[in-house]
């Protein structure tokens, strides 16, 4: 069990992944083959991944994973030292129930999701000081039951929800870089929150109101491709006004690095199309209230955000 007054966990912790859509199938399958305890919440592929395993694509070396174990229910996996929390943040009113049965006191809880607020939830269901963020900057489809498309690798920045960083940190960063997992220590979690979405707000947006379409679609479209940088621009802004400046020239580097995904298709537009829940609150309605309450000036995020409420709600009207 992990040892809370030394902030660090067992040397092999027992791991759940919570939410084994592409990003948890992903990271949990790193961990699994270099021979972590991992052990994963499914559901729609539970019946596939027991009898097949979990096949993976990737840009830093496909393998296969032949045994899973994958359960049905967090009462199935137990009490686990470390829990990756990778549901849609749609999803999050099911932690409640979820998560009890995962928790011994000195439980360590890393939130994978997007968007902002997801911390806060977790610390209402668990001690505050257990709770940490990971902001993943990755590109992972899920291409069939248990089959994962790792398309372009990023890095999972790691901070604290309490405090700065502590030797437990620093401990689940180095057993993610030893799986092959880039990973690296952030001191203020709200900031490396605001990078992502610097590039989560125009890009997993305008993807939805162009009605399903792609990065390269936005990029090759010069209006688009205009808006994004407005939208990247005020984003930037908007982590200032809060207190939390980003790098000089973020906005550059988030739109600089997007041609080379190719043709991606985010995961929030594939949310759209194939006509399921869509963090809209999480990725833009968080952010703008929190950035309208300290006034700062975001004409483009919050028109974005009424049109992807919008479509959304239209989609269902129509489905």
């Amino acid at each position: 069990m992990s040892d809370s007054d030394s902030n660090l966990l067992p040397a092999r912790p027992r791991i759940a992944i919570i939410g084994s859509g592409a990003m948890g199938c992903y990271y949990g399958a790193r961990m699994a083959q270099h021979g972590h305890d991992v052990r994963f919440l499914m559901r729609a592929d539970l019946a596939h991944v027991r009898e097949h395993g979990l096949g993976i694509k990737s840009c830093a070396g496909d393998f296969a994973l032949p045994v899973v174990q994958a359960f049905g229910s967090t009462s199935e996996l137990g009490p686990c030292d470390l829990v990756f929390i990778a549901l849609k943040t749609t999803a999050n009113a099911d932690l409640a129930n979820l998560l009890p049965p995962l928790l011994h006191p000195g439980t360590v809880i890393v939130t994978l999701q997007n968007g902002l607020g997801n911390e806060a939830h977790l610390a209402s269901l668990h001690r505050a000081d257990q709770v940490l963020g990971g902001v993943c900057f990755v590109c992972i489809n899920r291409l069939a039951p248990g089959v994962i498309d790792h398309i372009s690798d990023g890095d999972v920045a790691l901070g604290e929800f309490v405090g700065g960083p502590r030797p437990r940190t620093e401990q689940i960063s180095a057993l993610l870089n030893a799986c092959l997992i880039p990973s690296r220590v952030e001191p203020s979690l709200a900031v490396v929150r605001w990078k992502k979405l610097v590039w989560n707000i125009p890009f997993n947006g305008l993807a939805i109101t162009g009605g399903g379409i792609t990065t390269s679609d936005i990029l090759g479209n010069p209006a688009l491709a205009a808006r994004a940088r407005v939208l990247a621009d005020e984003a930037v802004a908007a982590a200032a006004a809060l207190g939390h400046p980003l790098p000089e020239g973020w906005a550059d580097y988030q739109i600089s690095r997007t041609p080379a995904m190719g043709p991606y298709k985010p995961s929030s537009m594939i949310d759209f199309v194939e006509n399921r829940p869509v963090e809209v609150e999480a990725i833009w309605g968080e952010p703008v209230r929190q950035a309208l309450a300290d006034g700062a000036g975001i004409p483009e995020m919050t028109a974005l955000y009424q049109e992807i409420q919008a479509a959304v709600a239209g989609r269902v009207k129509t489905a």
